[in-house]
């Protein structure tokens, strides 16, 4: 059986669509009524979500804070408009303490997910240590990197704006890079989606594409068909409402 270690932020996903008809007396804001809550793990708990959705027999360990963060957005039902969202618990977050068993724990997996959101769970020293002892490692990473760390990870994945933020690491042949509906650019290369659909939501459309791509590579081996994959499963997502798995 694949044995596959994520490692990152976890939070709660919580959707809070309400009914807007009306703007308040007191101040030109809209007045939102709630009709339905929905909440999903969200943040390297959505890589998890979409791991075992894509493959039911992989086994997947998840290392993530104890600290309770929840991003709570407020939609209008109708338009999938969001007017605000509300962050709690990014605070205090603990970093993840690197035992050495833990180290050698890593070498028991055939893939490290490194889901790392830049709140304080890892710092760059773990991202260090993490890549060099995984046998197959891919990182997604908010936070402006080093040559060094990406160097120690089998393939990097950063959207368009994390991509100008690190525009001098570019040159690396290990990046992926996420464009949307354009497709994805890896060493050059764009490859579109096979089937864009039209966008609703974007949220946890990053975690898809990172969890597809490693699902498609350790099955085939392949780079450019599971590039093509994870573009067809991201294209899904975010045809749907809230953070969902394909």
């Amino acid at each position: 059986m694949i044995k596959i270690l994520v490692i990152g932020e976890k939070c709660t996903d919580k959707f809070m669509y309400c009914d807007v008809s009306r703007f308040s007396p007191e101040a030109p804001v809209p007045v939102l009524n709630p009709i339905e809550i929905v909440e999903n793990d969200g943040m390297s708990g959505n890589v998890v979500r979409n791991l075992i959705a894509l493959n039911k027999d992989i086994l997947v360990t998840h290392w993530h804070q104890d600290e309770n963060i929840t991003k709570t957005r407020f939609v209008e039902k109708r338009s999938n408009h969001m007017f605000l969202r509300l962050d709690e618990g990014e605070g205090n977050i603990s970093n993840i303490i690197l035992t050495n068993d833990k180290i050698l724990d890593i070498h028991n997996y055939n893939v490290v997910i490194v889901s790392d959101y830049d709140k304080g769970f890892i710092d760059n020293e773990d991202l260090l240590t993490i890549g060099k002892n995984s046998k197959i490692s891919i990182l997604d990473s908010k936070r402006r990197l080093s040559k060094e760390v990406v160097s120690s990870f089998s393939f990097v994945k950063l959207n368009e704006n994390e991509s100008l933020q690190n525009s001098d690491l570019l040159s690396f042949k290990n990046i992926l890079i996420t464009l949307g509906s354009k497709g994805t650019k890896f060493n050059g290369e764009i490859y579109p989606s096979p089937n864009p659909q039209e966008t609703i939501d974007v949220s946890g459309a990053g975690d898809t594409f990172t969890a597809s791509f490693i699902i498609k590579y350790i099955e085939s081996g392949d780079i450019k068909s599971s590039i093509i994959f994870a573009n067809q499963m991201s294209s899904i997502v975010v045809s749907k409402r809230g953070v969902v798995a394909p």
